[in-house]
């Protein structure tokens, strides 16, 4: 039985017999707090009279369901997630009625309480194939039509659509009824519905072809912390950017943010009504960091109106570009067009990095992989989508050049406008566009997997100049292709052996080339004095792993923070990270470089990013019999750099959060050992002010750091969390409450945890990722290890029980990655070889997997290397 699932030639035959015309959708939101009613009338032809279909429909308690006048028997008619459509004519309409629950996962029509005033938020979340939760559906995006929403509701709601809304008509019993224009014609994903007690404001931007219409709205109770001026600013600079950049105007009249509560995503392109994660609005002080990425994720949005909304995909195989484009779209506005000018450098030294991580899991994937049924699409939206698809299209702009790739891109926006394309439509513009091939760059790119390695090798001759010099480019062995990359090499000189201020490691020279094949020889730099730092990728250019030659590493390890400029600095840590995680660099080298040099680093997300990859080496890739001293160097030296930093700085912040962890890492958990007791006298008097540090603000946010790392610690228990929560009563406080019970490491909190997130289906998805993210602690593994293999036993069912969405969560972020045990990994590694588990399980677990062989390397790097230090 199909379920919810869909097959690729399920959706071509459907697109090949039908038209799909109009979606009149009518909701009555005022039935009951768990289900709402829902009337459906599509019209649409068939290209076969006679011929069979299905439309799509989850969960429904059906009421009535006609086919051109004609009564179908719901008993019959509906099974498996699907009404069965027989005897079309060339001209159908058909009408559905029925009751649908609401949502507490985030898919679907979500409805949310607010604890603080007990107001109702709703809002819808289709993408991937969740319309059919809400309204009868031809689910999948080829399927374009025009939507018609009619929505009642309590009379005092706010309600919000793809079309301006409308004024209410009154109905005299406290209810009103909102009834929509149509819209143009769109994909079923990106159709929307929020509706509740939002307070919105509103705004204009005034542009290249006209007036678009701003609105943006939260909860009543975050309001008060909307930065308007900041959000509106930010989407202004982005229709000003895009607007010119695409030279089409803006597709859906008016533009909508939405703040909505609970959410499953970040932020979803819904056309015109954008919704976004609440914890975007924040009431608490946060890094420019945070900032930067909401100004990323605004403008990842925007960007889709244009590539996926505007421009669809046929069908999921192609959702890479959509994810790919926007993502590589924000980045490049942000630097252009906001005040985030190193918004690059963020992405080398954060999200960069989790293309690299994802691209050299054994699950990875081409860029774009072979989507035959929505569970492969389920399986393969991950950060090779997201972070690797920006950074090879970052690579392909400077292949093809900006011009020529805009040229392309708005040929294409032209030609298939409010229709669908595949992504050889695009590269036939930008080939026209460029003059120059790109099938090869295509296949070479996008239909191959994992990540190469770039090294430097030369001989020096007796001046110590280079003799000769290449680069060499390795491959996996399991994925063993070479590409073509555009690469910049930098030459770096400490003050007193070259130019440059005092103190300062500045770039002599600097080189392109073209790296093709396994060595690639660099004449440029024949008779170059030997630099104290050769930084492959300089300029960030390529996507491909870096390695430092011994000169240049012992440069790095203790020279980084004399780089002048932050991409440089970004490109080292990764590489220093990378190699880390490889197990090629002990884990004591790479705390002892962010000890060492992230005090003076200033790009915002070097600064949040760094200490929490160093966190992660101190509990995960330290050599057991090490771990100790090493723990105590990391809690001493975070202590040193927390009271250096400047007041009420990002650094500052970065650091006290990590310091907030460091009395859970250090005492070990339920082993108790005396270790840590500084950091937990530190943080016990931050919470009640008998030790404060100069700029540094204990606000709520981080009094539950605070409250979390001392539950973490064996500190607190149940009371302190309860005393916490009264003092904060909203959403965020309940969630933050049971983070805290989750990490506190005694076997009842980690029983009621398991049952909260594992067996309770009811858990809202938010709470379930707070106490998901935090069960599975270091320095608990004696507490976790009894429950790795019910985490196995439960993969055969846990999605149908908790959800497909709460399901994925759960083994994406709580399998417990720092057991690393010979026996746990045979555990492991027996239960892959033989289960028979749903794809999404199976995928995460074999990461985890990979991740605790990952962990074993680094341990024994780390060791070996204390050996030869001996």
């Amino acid at each position: 039985m199909p379920g919810t699932n869909l097959t690729r030639a399920e959706a071509a035959e459907r697109a090949g017999l039908l038209d799909v015309a109009t979606y009149a959708v009518e909701l009555d939101l005022t039935t009951g707090e768990r289900t709402f009613a829902s009337t459906t009338t599509v019209t649409f032809t068939a290209n076969t009279p006679g011929a069979s279909t299905f439309v799509d429909l989850v969960d429904a308690d059906l009421q009535e369901i006609t086919l051109n006048g004609v009564a179908l028997d719901p008993a019959s008619a509906y099974a498996d997630s699907r009404i069965a459509l027989s005897d079309l004519a060339a001209e159908n309409t058909l009408v559905v009625r029925a009751d649908l629950p609401y949502s507490h996962s985030g898919e679907g029509l979500h409805r949310f309480v607010d604890p603080v005033d007990g107001k109702v938020y709703t809002y819808s979340q289709f993408e991937v194939p969740d319309a059919r939760r809400v309204f009868a559906t031809f689910e999948q995006p080829d399927l374009k039509a025009s939507f018609q929403f009619t929505v009642t509701a309590p009379e005092h709601w706010v309600v919000v659509s793809n079309s301006p809304t409308p004024e209410p008509e009154q109905l005299g019993d406290g209810r009103a009824t909102w009834r929509f224009e149509p819209t143009k014609p769109m994909s079923t994903y990106v159709a929307a519905i929020v509706a509740g007690e939002y307070v919105g404001v509103h705004d204009v931007y005034e542009g290249k072809f006209g007036t678009i219409p701003l609105g943006h709205y939260t909860r009543a109770s975050l309001a008060p912390y909307l930065d308007r001026e900041e959000v509106v600013k930010l989407t202004k600079q982005g229709f000003a950017f895009f607007e010119e950049a695409f030279d089409y105007p803006y597709p859906f009249g008016k533009y909508d943010q939405l703040y909505v509560p609970e959410y499953n995503m970040g932020a979803m392109e819904n056309a015109g009504a954008v919704t976004l994660r609440d914890e975007y609005i924040p009431r608490s002080r946060q890094p420019r960091s945070f900032y930067e990425f909401r100004a990323s994720v605004i403008l990842h949005e925007m960007a889709h109106m244009w590539f996926g909304d505007l421009v669809t995909m046929k069908w999921w195989d192609d959702l890479w570009l959509n994810e790919s484009f926007a993502e590589w779209a924000c980045y490049w506005a942000e630097a252009e067009a906001t005040e985030f000018k190193d918004a690059w450098t963020g992405f080398t030294n954060a999200r960069k990095l989790t293309g690299y991580r994802q691209d050299t899991m054994v699950t990875t994937h081409p860029i774009a992989p072979v989507i035959d049924d929505l569970h492969d699409t389920e399986v393969n939206f991950d950060m090779i989508t997201y972070a690797k698809g920006a950074s090879v299209l970052k690579q392909l702009v400077a292949w093809v050049g900006q011009e020529p790739f805009l040229a392309g891109l708005r040929s294409y926006f032209k030609e298939f406008e409010f229709g669908n394309a595949v992504f050889d439509d695009l590269l036939r513009h930008l080939e026209a566009a460029s003059g120059r091939e790109l099938a090869s760059w295509a296949q070479e790119w996008l239909q191959t997997s994992e990540v190469n390695t770039l090294s430097p090798e030369f001989t020096l001759d007796a001046e110590g100049r280079y003799a000769g010099i290449a680069v060499r480019q390795r491959a996996h062995p399991d994925h063993p292709v070479l590409r073509r990359h555009r690469l910049g090499i930098g030459l770096y000189d400490k003050a007193g052996s070259g130019s440059g201020a005092p103190g300062a490691l500045t770039r002599r020279r600097y080189v392109e080339i073209d790296v093709e094949g396994e060595l690639t020889e660099v004449p440029e730099l024949v008779g170059e004095a030997q630099p104290d730092l050769l930084l492959l990728n300089d300029e960030d250019l390529a996507y491909a792993k870096i390695r430092l030659d011994e000169r240049s590493l012992a440069t790095a390890l203790t020279s980084l923070s004399a780089i002048p400029d932050s991409l440089p600095r970004a490109l080292i840590w990764s590489a220093a990270w990378d190699m880390t995680r490889d197990a090629e660099m002990p884990a004591h080298d790479f705390i002892e470089l962010v000890l060492a040099n992230i005090g003076a680093e200033t790009d915002s997300w070097g600064i949040s990013r760094m200490p929490l990859l160093a966190e992660l080496v101190v509990n995960g890739y330290a050599a057991p019999e090490r771990r100790l001293e090493l723990k105590q160097r990391w809690e001493a030296g975070l202590r040193e750099l927390l009271l250096a930093a400047e007041p009420g700085s990002d650094a500052q912040l970065s650091f006290v959060r990590r310091y907030c962890g460091a009395g859970e890492i250090l005492r070990g958990g339920i082993s108790g050992t005396p270790v840590g007791e500084q950091t937990i006298a530190d943080l016990t008097a931050l919470l009640d002010g008998s030790w404060t540090v100069p700029g540094l603000d204990v606000d709520q946010d981080l009094r539950w750091y605070v409250v979390i790392g001392l539950c973490a610690a064996g500190v607190f228990g149940e009371a302190q969390v309860a005393a916490e929560l009264e003092r904060d009563q909203t959403i965020t406080g309940q969630e933050k409450a049971w983070e805290a019970r989750a990490a506190i490491p005694t076997a009842p909190a980690k029983a009621a945890a398991w049952e909260k997130a594992w067996e309770d289906a009811s858990t809202p998805n938010e709470t379930h990722r707070s106490i998901i993210v935090s069960f599975a602690r270091a320095g608990q593994e004696e507490l976790i290890a009894p429950y790795l293999p019910r985490m196995l036993a439960a993969a055969d069912t846990l999605l149908d029980r908790i959800g497909a969405h709460k399901g994925a969560v759960a083994y994406e972020y709580g399998f417990p990655r720092m057991l690393t045990s010979p026996e746990q990994i045979r555990l492991v590694e027996d239960w892959i070889a033989t289960s028979t588990a749903p794809v999404g399980p199976m995928k995460f677990i074999r990461e985890g997997l990979d991740e605790m062989k990952r962990g074993r390397a680094a341990q024994a790097k780390d060791a070996e290397s204390a050996e030869v230090r001996a």
